[in-house]
């Protein structure tokens, strides 16, 4: 392996190690031991969520392959797995505020079990059953989780600024840590004890099971609206009145999916932008990489949003950028330098500049996941919180199923300048959001202000 790898992941790995060690006391909130203890329980348990997450996704286009399926086979069951989230996750996701969080929970838990079991099965029809519940279960673990977190923080009576540590330590360590755990444990599965590319669906379940078990011993259940009177296609509608009547909620939803469906893209474009011939690349360890930059980021988020002088929604106009930015390095390097015609032993300069952009890209993708839970816990509604955030994903998942199915269409660059334009508009909603977030504010104090002049001075 080249020592390029080695230096990019061993930088990142001391500036990582340096944020955490180095907090200050303005870095670190004092909570008491009944907040940590609940903390404490809920990263636990996302962990083992994410992990059973992490651990499949190398694996599942490997495992079509060795079945002998084609591209295109494939594609269509990749296809399935969005078109399902958009469809029966958004409908099951919605239960969630109904039927509970806690219930959705432990939903997620058995569907995705479910579906790693199919992936003992070389039918296609199997295959294509267990894609359709990984989309559901996709859809309850982006939305049933935060969901059951947020209304229990508050239930409980804890500080609202309490949640971003634990929405910034869950991204460090769900989307983090344990996704480079998953890639290494997977890989010593399947290469070093030669069990086979089952064996990682396997071992995710294993771990789902674990996390299912702490969640009924230990987590109450909560609920956003459990009135007998409104059925499912009355929530739809709260929930659709609620983004179109408040902008920042509609602002939101846009932001969310600009940026995810950006995100998504890009781990389809990224092997071949760093391989444009063909070239021998360290997948495993460029995957490593990515998540530590992740982690990265996650870990400025925390220091971000521990300082109340720094409001989340001006800061993230400035992340989009960067993002925006670091997505249009393919787009520059091939017209100023070339990208090489011919496979070479190693990956090019063209590869290594890239290489940079796609890490700075991943640190935006770690300062964005805190960031967003935040917003979400401010502005969408409780009482249908699971509903509006599955509503969130529809034009991701129709975004992603439109890219997969047009994917040879278009040269890379095409897609990846199309990310960046996405990620520059994600920045001016943003912009507009911070400004209509901020004015309740605003019009509160000029209305503190005018009721202190009003008030006549009691000089007895």
């Amino acid at each position: 392996m080249e020592i390029f790898f080695y230096l990019v992941f061993g930088a990142l790995a001391a500036v990582v190690a340096a944020l955490e060690l180095s907090k200050s006391n303005k870095d670190r909130i004092n909570t008491p031991t009944a907040f940590n203890s609940f903390k404490n329980n809920y990263l636990v348990v996302y962990s083992l969520m994410m992990a059973g997450d992490w651990l499949q996704g190398p694996y599942v286009y490997y495992l079509y392959q060795t079945y002998g399926f084609g591209k295109g086979e494939i594609g269509q069951l990749f296809i399935a797995g969005f078109g399902s989230s958009m469809l029966f996750g958004t409908i099951v996701g919605s239960l969630a505020d109904k039927q509970g969080r806690k219930r959705a929970s432990v939903t997620y838990c058995i569907t995705y079990i479910l579906s790693c079991i199919t992936k003992h099965s070389p039918q296609y029809r199997i295959l294509m059953i267990g894609r359709i519940l990984g989309g559901i279960a996709t859809s309850l673990l982006f939305s049933a989780f935060e969901s059951w977190l947020v209304a229990e923080h508050f239930k409980r009576g804890f500080d609202p600024q309490w949640l971003s540590l634990t929405f910034s330590k869950a991204i460090f360590l769900g989307n983090g840590l344990v996704a480079i755990v998953a890639g290494l444990f997977g890989n010593l599965l399947v290469d070093t004890l030669n069990l086979g590319p089952v064996s990682p669906f396997d071992a995710a379940s294993v771990f789902l099971a674990i996390g299912m078990a702490i969640i009924l011993s230990s987590w109450t259940e909560n609920y956003g609206d459990p009135s007998e009177s409104k059925d499912l296609l009355t929530q739809f509608k709260g929930a659709a009145v609620a983004i179109a009547s408040d902008e920042k909620i509609a602002l939101l939803g846009a932001i969310q999916s600009l940026f995810e469906g950006s995100m998504y893209t890009f781990v389809f474009l990224w092997t071949p932008a760093l391989s444009p011939n063909g070239e021998d690349i360290p997948h495993g360890f460029i995957f490593a990489t990515f998540m530590l930059s992740s982690m990265l980021g996650s870990s400025i988020a925390a220091r971000l949003l521990a300082r109340n002088m720094v409001r989340v929604e001006n800061y993230m106009q400035i992340v989009f950028v960067i993002a925006s930015g670091s997505l249009l390095l393919p787009i520059i390097t091939n017209f100023f330098i070339g990208a090489p015609k011919v496979k070479g032993d190693g990956i090019s300069l063209v590869s290594w500049l890239q290489l940079l952009g796609f890490c700075t890209f991943e640190v935006s993708v770690g300062i964005f996941w805190p960031s967003i839970m935040k917003m979400r816990s401010q502005y969408i509604p409780e009482e249908a919180r699971s509903t509006i955030m599955n509503f969130f994903r529809i034009p991701l998942n129709i975004f992603v199923c439109i890219v997969l199915y047009n994917v040879d269409a278009f040269p890379i660059t095409v897609m990846f300048g199309m990310c960046s334009i996405f990620l520059f508009v994600a920045s001016i909603l943003q912009r507009r959001l911070s400004a209509i977030g901020d004015k309740p504010k605003t019009e509160e104090r000029s209305m503190l202000e005018k009721d202190t002049e009003a008030e006549p001075l009691n000089t007895a």
